[in-house]
């Protein structure tokens, strides 16, 4: 399968799975109405930072896996897809309620948001488990691993800082969209199907 083909899967994929009310979305929407957009950027970098140590150490992990281990990564797959279709099911059941979050100072250092952006990213095991399971399907071994890590970095910090940014800026707006009807779980449908379907093509493929 060409890279342009797989860009085309992974970014959507990516890019619902990205602006779902999350952790890191919420805490974006709440600095911003709180704190402001520009001085939320400065959690936006702790937190791109974060994502994209993640998103590194699964690839150079899986890739690993794949060249030395191919046994075991056939197992692994498997156990991947059926996560992926575990998330995506969850998703579907989800009812559709913003996270909260507290103590949310309008004082607070720039150094202080930083770290709250980095260890938001880097501190949540199923964020973890996400990439690892996510990012198999779209790597090849057979051909260079830096280009194509690459190419999957730029397509999740760009996901990421352009949901987190429209979470920021949206502010109250965003906050009363959210809670209207089933518009959260809407999302969290689209989301989920994505997910169900990455997680059959990962255990099949």
């Amino acid at each position: 399968m060409s890279d342009h083909i797989l860009i085309a899967v992974f970014l959507p994929t990516f890019f619902f799975v990205s602006i779902t009310p999350g952790m890191c979305m919420t805490l974006a929407m709440t600095l911003g109405m709180s704190i402001g957009v520009r001085r939320t950027l400065w959690m936006m970098i702790g937190e791109l930072v974060g994502v994209a140590l993640v998103a590194i150490a699964a690839v150079m992990g899986v890739a690993s896996m794949m060249l030395n281990y191919p046994q075991i990564f056939e197992i692994l797959k498997w156990l991947g897809g059926l996560y992926l279709a575990y998330i995506g099911i969850q998703m579907w059941r989800a009812k559709g309620k913003m996270a909260k979050l507290d103590n949310t100072e309008s004082t607070i250092s720039n150094r202080a948001l930083i770290t709250q952006g980095f260890v938001t990213a880097i501190a949540n095991p199923k964020g973890w488990a996400f990439m690892i399971s996510l990012l198999p399907p779209f790597i090849n071994v057979e051909n260079a691993i830096a280009p194509q890590l690459l190419m999957l970095l730029s397509v999740i910090m760009l996901t990421e800082f352009t949901s987190m940014l429209a979470y920021a800026s949206g502010g109250k707006s965003l906050r009363l969209f959210l809670s209207q009807g089933d518009n959260i779980k809407w999302m969290n449908r689209i989301a989920g199907s994505l997910m169900l379907g990455v997680g059959f093509w990962l255990a099949l493929g």
